[in-house]
This record gives structure tokens, C-alpha cells and sequence, in this order.
């Protein structure tokens, strides 16, 4: 008997999570002062999923769902892309979509069940939130493809959880990815809980950067707290495809330290000292201790980025509130670029009822 075949899966970490280097820092950080854009849009995230809770809990957004603890490995990807790159993200990736230029207010209108927050004023091309679980990796394929078919050199990049990486549409997804040698970076966010399910009983994989390699496709692990080591795996990543070397699978270790959801309550089934040891590992804390070490970041600095933050989030949130609600019909109006017979009589009937409304009101009121 003999072996016909062997595969190791790698992992990347470059700051502890104390904020000690374990091994030396990719040359284009070794100036701390690169750093502080990426610890600018992770700071920039953390406030802006803090001010989202209070607007969903007061009634001023709908079912959100927070990035909370997992804000580096969209800005780590994001800092990987150019900006013809396409993004293909999951519900908790507006890390990387600020970098990308979506803004924080088209956040908001979504999530405030206006679709007009998906129609991305900057970048346009990359798609909308997807909450139907993993589909988008189908998407992304089909992107890649037409990347490679016009002969673009372009990569298209889905982020999906862990829950995601058992379903189907993903595993046709890398299956045909490889097969075809397509432009496409998949990013498993393994925060070890897909929704109440934890990780062990979602996989009896050991890693799940391996199941790349039953699609031939490269697959490895990352810290995915380090926001060093995501960008640097990331861009490898990035530029084998784009270079014609074909898809890439990245494992991103972190942890989910909120609730999945505003609707969930995590402590029905998750232990609060788990929690607890996992904000020692969380993202912002390990840059922020590194910098400081460094001399590059001291409190002053943070008290101003703190503030300018705010002050960009409540502008936005200023200017969210300032939009005018879409009428009731106009749930209707993203589902086709033809509207069916059958839907258009119902948009007819729900906006007639709206108008119906407005002068029975109007006739009360006088």
C-alpha cells in the first residue's frame, strides 16, 4: 500500500493577542504608521455596530445583525482588494464594505428595510448584503467566470460563515471553482457559532480550510483577530487569482462575542465565561496594545478617533433619519426588471389601499 497523496493546512498569525509580534511583520507594515487606517475603519465599525443596537432597540432600524468582535477580517480583505475587485458579503461584513466606500448611512436605510441602502453610491458593482445563507458564493462564482471569460483581470471575493461552508451552494460553489481555475477568494468567518449551533456540531472536519482541498482548490487557516495576518493572507490569496492561479479558500479563526442577531439571545445557550475569555483575543484590543508598544497610538490619539468617529456616525445617522420612507408598494419594485401581470395588480391594490387610507385620514381629520 502507498500514499498517493498529502495535504497540511497553514496557519498565519502575526500578533499575539496581547499585541506582541510572533514573528516578524510583513515589510509593508513594519512602519506602524500603515496600521492605523486599518485600526481607524475597526474602531470606526465597533461604534457604528454600538450605535445600530440602540436604533434597532428603540424601534429606528429592524433585525440587525453585529459584527462585533469580528471587525478584522473584513477590513483585513478590504485592504487586500482593488477597487475592481467585487465584494460578495454575507449580513455582518460592513467592515469591509466601509472600506469599499459603501456608506454608513446606505447601512442604515437598509437595515431600516429601505432597499435603497443596497444601491451603493461608490462601490458599484459590489453586491448587496445576502441573507439567505451561503447562496452568494454561487454568485460570486458566476462573477469570477465572466472575470475570466472577458479575460479581466479581476477577483471576486464572497466572505460567508461557518453555518455557510455546510451547505450545498458552497460546496458547488468551490467545487466548480476549482474545476474551472476561477478568480475567487472564499473567506470562511468561523466564529464558532452559526446562529445556536456551535462549531463541533456543525463539522467533524478538523479545520474547515480542508474541505478546499476536495475541490483542488488551496485552503488555509488564519488568527482572524489579526488584522495583520488576514490582509497578508488575503492579498497572497488575491493576487494568485487575479495572477491566473485560481481560487483560494481562507479559514478565519475569531469569535462572535454578541448575540447573532438583535432577535437572538446568545446566553440561552452559550456558557458567559466562554464570552469572557474571548474579548481577551478580540481584535481592536490586540492593534491598539501593539501600536502602543510601538509609540505609534497613545490615548490622546484614541480619545480623537474615538470622537471623530462619533461625529461621523451621528451624521449619518442624522442624514438616515432626514430620508423620507418609501411608499408601502415599493416592495414590489427590486424583485424583477419586468414586473409580472400578477405583482403589478398587487402593487395597484396595495397602493390604491395606501391612498384610500391617506384620504379616510384626511377626511377625519377635517
Amino acid at each position: 500500500m502507498k500514499s498517493v497523496a498529502s495535504f497540511e493546512i497553514r496557519y498565519t498569525r502575526f500578533l499575539d493577542p496581547d499585541g506582541n509580534p510572533v514573528e516578524e511583520l510583513p515589510e509593508v507594515f513594519r512602519n506602524a504608521s500603515a496600521l492605523i487606517p486599518l485600526y481607524h475603519a475597526m474602531v470606526l465599525t465597533r461604534i457604528f455596530d454600538r450605535k445600530a443596537i440602540a436604533l434597532q432597540r428603540t424601534g429606528q432600524l429592524g433585525t440587525y445583525a453585529s459584527p462585533l468582535g469580528q471587525e478584522a477580517i473584513g477590513v483585513g480583505v478590504a485592504h487586500a482588494m482593488r477597487p475592481e475587485d467585487v465584494l460578495f458579503p454575507s449580513y455582518r461584513d460592513y467592515a469591509a464594505q466601509f472600506v469599499r466606500g459603501v456608506k454608513l448611512t446606505e447601512i442604515l436605510l437598509y437595515w431600516g428595510g429601505d432597499e435603497r441602502g443596497m444601491n451603493f453610491e461608490t462601490p458599484r458593482e459590489d453586491f448587496p448584503i445576502c441573507v439567505p445563507v451561503g447562496s452568494h458564493t454561487c454568485h460570486a462564482v458566476g462573477v469570477a467566470y465572466a472575470f475570466k471569460y472577458r479575460r479581466e483581470p479581476r477577483v471576486a471575493v464572497a466572505i460567508l460563515g461557518d453555518g455557510a461552508s455546510s451547505k450545498g451552494d458552497f460546496y458547488e460553489s468551490i467545487n466548480i471553482a476549482g474545476v474551472w481555475k476561477l478568480p475567487v477568494v472564499f473567506l470562511i468567518n468561523n466564529n464558532q457559532w452559526a446562529i445556536s449551533v456551535p462549531r463541533a456540531a456543525q463539522s467533524a472536519a478538523e479545520t474547515l480550510a480542508q474541505k478546499g482541498i476536495a475541490a483542488g482548490i488551496p485552503g488555509e487557516q488564519v488568527d482572524g483577530n489579526d488584522v495583520i495576518a488576514v490582509q497578508q493572507v488575503s492579498t497572497a490569496a488575491i493576487d494568485r487569482a487575479r495572477a491566473g492561479g485560481g481560487p483560494s479558500l481562507i479559514e478565519c479563526l475569531t469569535y462572535r462575542l454578541g448575540d447573532h442577531t438583535t432577535a437572538d439571545d446568545a446566553a440561552r445557550y452559550r456558557d458567559g465565561r466562554e464570552v469572557e475569555e474571548q474579548w481577551q483575543c478580540e481584535p481592536l484590543k490586540r492593534l491598539k496594545a501593539y501600536l502602543t508598544r510601538v509609540g505609534a497610538w497613545d490615548e490622546a490619539r484614541e480619545e480623537a478617533l474615538q470622537n471623530e468617529c462619533t461625529r461621523e456616525i451621528d451624521e449619518a445617522v442624522r442624514r438616515y433619519q432626514a430620508i423620507p420612507p418609501q411608499p408601502p408598494e415599493s416592495m414590489f419594485d427590486y424583485l424583477y426588471e419586468t414586473l409580472p401581470a400578477a405583482f403589478a395588480e398587487q402593487r395597484g391594490e396595495v397602493a390604491a389601499a395606501v391612498e384610500k387610507g391617506s384620504e379616510d385620514a384626511r377626511t377625519y381629520a377635517g
